[in-house]
C-alpha cells in the first residue's frame, strides 16, 4: 500500500514527532489507521489541525482501534471533526481494499 509518506527532511520538529507517533502507535491496527491518515496529509495541516490531531493521538490505542473499526461507537466527548475525518479515511473503500490486499 502506498501511503504518500512526507519528505521528513522538509518537516519541522513538531511534524516529524507527530509522524513518528502516528506510524509507531504500539499496535499494528492503529499504526495503519492513524499513520495512514497522517502520512499523506501532514505537510499541509494547519497548526489548529495539528492540535486536533495530537488530541486524538493522545487517546488510548485500544479505544481508537475500537472506534475507528466500528466495534464501538465514538463517545460524544471525543467525537470531533478530526476524529470524524480519521474515521472517514479508515472506512474509505479504496483504503480498505489496499489494507486487506488481494483476495
Amino acid at each position: 500500500m502506498q501511503t504518500n509518506n512526507p519528505d521528513l527532511s522538509r518537516l519541522d520538529a513538531r511534524r516529524r514527532r507527530i509522524y513518528y507517533r502516528a506510524m509507531h502507535r504500539g499496535t499494528h491496527e492503529t499504526d495503519v489507521l492513524i499513520g495512514g491518515f497522517v502520512a499523506p496529509r501532514l505537510e499541509g495541516m494547519s497548526e489548529a489541525e495539528l492540535d486536533a490531531l495530537e488530541e486524538v493521538m493522545d487517546l488510548p490505542d485500544a479505544d481508537l482501534a475500537d472506534w475507528l473499526s466500528g466495534r464501538r461507537p465514538i463517545p460524544a466527548e471525543v467525537d470531533t471533526p478530526m476524529m470524524r475525518a480519521i474515521l472517514a479515511d479508515a472506512n474509505d473503500p479504496e483504503r480498505l481494499a489496499a489494507i486487506r490486499g488481494p483476495k
